[in-house]
C-alpha cells in the first residue's frame, strides 16, 4: 500500500470544494479515501454543530461519488473533527489516502494508515472500563489494518468517541442505568480519558491493571504520549485512526511525534521536525514548509494553575473557556514554527501526553 495526505483549507464548515477538485482532476479517487481529520471553527464544546455539519457534507459528497448513502459512508470512513480555530489557527482538513502500490520502500519505513470502528455503545458505558477495552480492541484492529505488527511503529492514534448528552443520559435512566456524569463537559472528559487508557493498553504503554476507574481523571502520571482523543455528539461509536511507519508501505511520507511537557515546549516541536530532516531556525524554510502534509497537536491547560512556575489564569476565566485559551496559545506557538496556521490543535488532553502538556505529530515528505 501507499499512503498520501492532502491538507485542504475551507471557507466554511461545509466547504469541500478542495476535495471535489481533487476528485474531478483525478488526483484522488473517491474509493481511496481512508479517513478524514479536520479542524472546524466551532466552539469545540458539546453543542458544536460545525463538526456534524462537516460530516454531513463529507458523507454527501462521497456518497454522490461512490453511489452510497450517507449512513454507509459514515459507517466505513472515520471523520474525526475538532472544533475551535482560535487565534491564528485556520480551518482545514486532512484527507488520508490509501491506494495499492508496487514494492514497499527500500529507503526505510513509510507512513502507514489503519482505521477501525468499535461497536455502538450505550451511554452508561461511556467513560468506564468497557469503554477502555472497546477502544483498545479497536486500536489493535486498526494496527492490523495498517499492517503494523510492532506497537513501537505507531506514532499517533486519533480516536473520536461519543459523549453523554442530556438525552442520552435520560435514555439510560429510563432503563435504570446511570451514566458516568450528567454534566456534559465532565462526561466528555471521562470519554477522552477512557480513550487515552484504551490506547495505552493497546500499545502496551501502561499495564492494563493500572487503568482503573479510580485512576481516570485522578492519576495523571498515567498517560499515553501517542493518544489524541476527541469526544462529540455526532458519533455513537468509537472511530479509530492509527498512523505509524511501516516497511510494508511505499511512498515518500513519514510521521514523527514527541510528547509536549507543557504549553511552552518548543523543543518538542523542533525535535519532531528534526526526526523528519527539517530544521527550524527558528521557523522552517519556505521549501521545507512545502514538505509538511499535516500537523497534529493535543494540549491541556495545566490543572495546577501554573506553567513553569508562573501562574496562568486559563482555568479561572469565566469569559473564555480554558480550552479555547490553550488551543489559541499552543496553536500560535506551533504555527509560528511552521509558518502556517493549518494546525490540528485539539484541547482536552486528559492522560494524553504529560500532565499539563500534550503531544505533537507531524507528517512530512522525507
Amino acid at each position: 500500500m501507499q499512503a498520501n495526505v492532502h491538507r485542504l483549507s475551507m471557507q466554511h464548515p461545509a466547504d469541500l470544494a478542495g476535495l471535489a477538485a481533487l476528485f474531478d482532476s483525478g488526483a484522488l479517487a473517491p474509493t481511496d479515501v481512508a479517513a478524514v481529520i479536520g479542524k472546524t471553527e466551532g466552539n469545540g464544546g458539546v453543542n458544536d454543530f460545525t463538526r456534524g455539519y462537516f460530516s454531513f457534507a463529507l458523507a454527501s459528497l462521497l456518497g454522490e461519488r461512490l453511489g452510497a448513502s450517507r449512513a454507509e459512508i459514515l459507517a466505513r470512513i472515520p471523520c474525526v473533527l475538532s472544533g475551535g480555530t482560535e487565534g491564528v489557527l485556520s480551518p482545514h482538513y486532512l484527507v488520508l489516502e490509501r491506494r495499492p502500490a508496487g514494492a514497499p520502500s527500500s529507503a526505510g519505513k513509510r507512513l502507514a494508515i489503519g482505521v477501525a470502528f468499535a461497536a455502538p455503545m450505550l451511554p452508561e458505558a461511556i467513560g468506564r472500563q468497557a469503554h477502555v477495552d472497546g477502544i483498545a480492541a479497536a486500536v489493535r484492529t486498526a494496527m492490523r489494518d495498517a499492517s503494523i505488527d510492532d506497537a513501537n511503529d505507531v506514532r499517533f492514534v486519533q480516536v473520536k468517541t461519543p459523549c453523554v448528552t442530556t438525552a442520552r443520559a435520560a435514555t439510560a435512566a429510563a432503563r435504570g442505568a446511570n451514566v458516568v456524569s450528567t454534566d456534559a463537559n465532565r462526561a466528555m472528559a471521562y470519554a477522552r480519558a477512557a480513550g487515552a487508557f484504551g490506547v495505552a493498553a493497546a500499545l502496551g504503554e501502561v499495564e492494563r491493571g493500572a487503568l482503573t476507574d479510580q485512576a481516570m481523571l485522578n492519576d495523571f502520571a498515567i498517560h499515553s504520549p501517542r493518544a489524541s482523543i476527541s469526544s462529540g455528539v455526532e458519533v455513537e461509536r468509537d472511530e479509530v485512526i492509527v498512523l505509524g511507519n511501516s516497511a510494508r508501505w511505499s511512498g515518500n511520507l513519514a510521521i514523527a511525534h514527541q510528547p509536549m511537557r507543557d504549553a511552552l515546549d518548543l523543543a518538542a516541536v523542533t525535535a519532531t521536525l528534526a526526526e523528519l530532516g527539517i530544521a527550524a531556525a527558528p521557523q522552517i524554510s519556505a521549501t521545507d514548509a512545502q514538505r509538511i502534509r499535516g500537523v497534529l497537536v493535543k494540549c491541556e491547560p495545566d490543572r495546577r494553575g501554573a506553567v513553569r512556575g508562573h501562574r496562568h489564569t486559563m482555568l479561572d476565566d469565566t469569559d473564555i473557556n480554558a480550552q479555547r485559551h490553550i488551543r489559541g496559545a499552543v496553536g500560535g506557538l506551533v504555527a509560528g514554527v511552521m509558518g502556517d496556521g493549518r494546525i490540528f490543535v485539539s484541547g482536552g488532553a486528559e492522560h494524553q501526553g504529560p500532565d499539563g502538556g500534550g503531544l505533537i505529530a507531524v507528517i512530512a515528505e522525507v
